[in-house]
């Protein structure tokens, strides 16, 4: 859960004239060359998660692009509901359920992405150095990098959204953000919540960085965390309006779920590295990729981490590609050193350039 409104070589040194007249750059230009190449390598895709979408999501750009249309078309066609309808025109209550939420921020990614490809020459395997998604988010990297076809990572959200949902009684579980704060502060404050709440469950749901630490667990916990919060000096503490408490142990159920659903879909290993949510790291192996993902269900977000983790490798731009501008601020405070843009319209994706 992101906090919307808080927290705003693979490619040779040569091009193919080069290549078809034998002729290969040298010094200068051989260098240039070189640099520009290992610089179109440094870029990762950012996929966002929940509390991005809003109504009017991948409109424009399903009115311009048949590419975009027809990733819609494929995501309402596995799911046997009109959800791009829901998409353009609401109600925001229904969109904002979190079996609609889920589902639709993927299609509105991969819409973004298919337009790239064939407008912008975007090829991933080239161009891109690695992937990864906020959440549910991960799912969307996932399917842009080959490892989830569009369908199946449309019915899997699905199914995620439905059992995360059902997996707490309504108003037993809560979430809370926590501003101005680390991860180790608001570890230590989730665990004083958990012991003075008499043992309910409280934990760490997302590391998003930028001073941003969201809590989940138990109602009477996190609202004892907020108390404890304040009086350690929080910057901000505040109650997010959420359906149910995302990333935390109570969702154990719906890891099960989840690991039932996966263990009957085709995973096929990533084109590009992949960076998962839980580890913070690159995972290749289907059978990891399938851990990762049941064990995110009730594990941490490791935003923060993963986002540093891609900059330490050499990563120097960002794209968030979708709805919503979330995670283009997360990174700008995570690593101020690179460069974050969102791509969700279709001016955006005309000032594109790789």
């Amino acid at each position: 859960m992101i906090v919307r409104r808080i927290v705003d070589t693979r490619r040779r040194g040569c091009d193919s004239a080069a290549l078809i007249t034998g002729f290969l750059p040298t010094g200068a230009a051989f260098a240039r060359r070189t640099a520009r190449a290992t610089r179109r390598a440094m870029r990762a895709l950012i996929f966002p998660g929940q509390g991005s979408q809003a109504v009017g999501m991948a409109r424009d750009l399903a009115e311009a692009f048949p590419q975009a249309r027809a990733v819609l078309d494929e995501v309402d066609s596995a799911l046997s509901q009109p959800l791009s309808r829901l998409m353009f025109e609401g109600p925001a209550e229904e969109l904002t359920l979190t079996a609609n939420a889920q589902p639709a921020l993927m299609a509105a990614s991969l819409a973004v992405l298919r337009v790239l490809e064939a407008e912008r020459g975007l090829d991933l395997a080239r161009d891109v150095a690695c992937v990864a998604g906020h959440s549910l988010g991960e799912y969307a990297a996932l399917a842009a990098a080959g490892s989830l076809s569009v369908a199946d990572a449309a019915r899997l959200l699905r199914l995620r959204g439905e059992a995360m949902q059902a997996a707490v009684a309504p108003g037993a579980g809560a979430m809370a953000a926590l501003i101005g704060t680390d991860l180790e502060a608001a570890r230590a404050i989730a665990e004083a919540a958990a012991l003075e709440s008499g043992g309910g469950v409280c934990d760490v749901a997302n590391d998003n960085g930028g001073g941003q630490v969201v809590l989940s667990g138990d109602r009477p916990a996190v609202e004892c965390a907020l108390g404890i919060a304040t009086g350690r000096g929080i910057k901000r503490a505040v109650m997010l309006n959420v359906s149910a408490p995302f990333h935390c142990r109570l969702m154990a159920p719906a890891a099960e779920a989840m690991a039932r659903a996966l263990a009957a879909v085709a995973l096929n290993a990533p084109r590009v590295t992949l960076y998962a949510n839980v580890t913070a790291a690159p995972v290749s192996e289907p059978e990891a990729i399938r851990a990762a993902l049941v064990a995110q269900v009730t594990g941490t977000v490791r935003w923060r981490e993963s986002v540093a983790a891609m900059a330490a490798s050499g990563v120097d731009r960002f794209h968030e590609l979708g709805a919503g501008k979330v995670l283009t601020g997360l990174v700008k405070r995570i690593a101020p050193q690179a460069t974050a843009t969102a791509i969700g319209t279709p001016a955006d994706v005309a000032a594109f350039a790789l």
